[in-house]
């Protein structure tokens, strides 16, 4: 499966327990599409969220943020890794 990083903008303030439960939601949802989500990040200044995740296809990945709730703003395959 390929590697996938995306990013949402706009949730300005987003605390630790926030990203948790968004995090915990993509986790829920993941299966439904062959996506899993590895890690989140987030800057509470800026709002900007990044998720890495393994998946199919980048239509998988927003799928399953669109689920939770959270759809993403960008999705980005990560083709090269070290």
């Amino acid at each position: 499966m390929a590697k996938f990083m995306d990013v949402h903008h706009g949730m300005v303030g987003i605390t630790a327990e926030q990203l948790r439960a968004a995090h915990q939601a993509d986790l829920a949802n993941e299966g439904a599409e062959g996506v899993h989500f590895e890690q989140a990040w987030a800057d509470p200044s800026t709002g900007d969220v990044w998720c890495l995740s393994e998946a199919p296809s980048k239509e998988a990945v927003q799928k399953v943020h669109q689920a939770s709730g959270h759809p993403a703003d960008e999705v980005h395959a990560v083709p090269l890794t070290v």
